[in-house]
């Protein structure tokens, strides 16, 4: 009896630690777990660092799309990030008359492809130092290499840092940023 206890316990001590372990595999984002089995917006509307891009990209009508199959790879920009444009650009964005510009902007964070930090760093090198990176919004984000972080340059000429890389998802990827990366004009 004693040593199926034994064996009993060894099994569920295997079996939590290999959860621990399939759970482990994506960071902490915003205080939440993110899930590899979720997808983009299912992760997202847990990270209370990233209520203000939820907020955004239920105003544009985008989370069906981002709900969708995918793969797409978002730079998700945190609540600083928006807090720090100026003042009054996020309410005026999130009003009903300027969701294509609400639209533009956030689809210019978000490329169709699940690429990993690895992926871009490695394309970021092979082209001499910076890579194009092509957004579904048609923005073209400069990537680069700084030390070790990805950096991604927008057409206005602003840098976000991807400050957590590589959260998998059911549809793709996200890093989290620290800049709202805006189209140009």
């Amino acid at each position: 009896m004693f040593i199926s206890g034994i064996r009993s316990f060894a099994a569920i001590a295997m079996l939590t630690a290999s959860a621990a372990i399939a759970h482990a595999e994506n960071p902490m984002v915003g205080g939440a777990a993110m899930y590899a089995d979720k997808n983009i917006v299912e992760n997202a509307v847990n990270s209370k660092d990233h209520t203000t891009l939820v907020a955004a990209v239920k105003a544009a009508g985008l989370v069906e799309t981002l709900q969708g199959k995918g793969p797409f790879t978002v730079f998700a920009p945190t609540n600083e990030a928006f807090d720090a444009l100026p003042a009054g650009t996020v309410d005026t964005l999130l009003k009903p008359e300027n969701k294509d510009k609400l639209t533009t902007v956030l689809t210019c964070h978000v490329v169709s492809a699940d690429a990993m930090s690895s992926a871009i760093a490695k394309m970021v090198k092979d082209d001499g130092g910076e890579h194009d990176v092509k957004t579904v919004g048609g923005c073209v984000l400069k990537a680069k290499d700084d030390g070790g972080k990805i950096t991604l340059t927008d057409e206005t000429g602003g840098t976000a840092t991807v400050t957590i890389a590589d959260v998998k998802q059911s549809n793709g990827m996200i890093h989290v940023i620290d800049k709202v990366l805006l189209p140009k004009g």
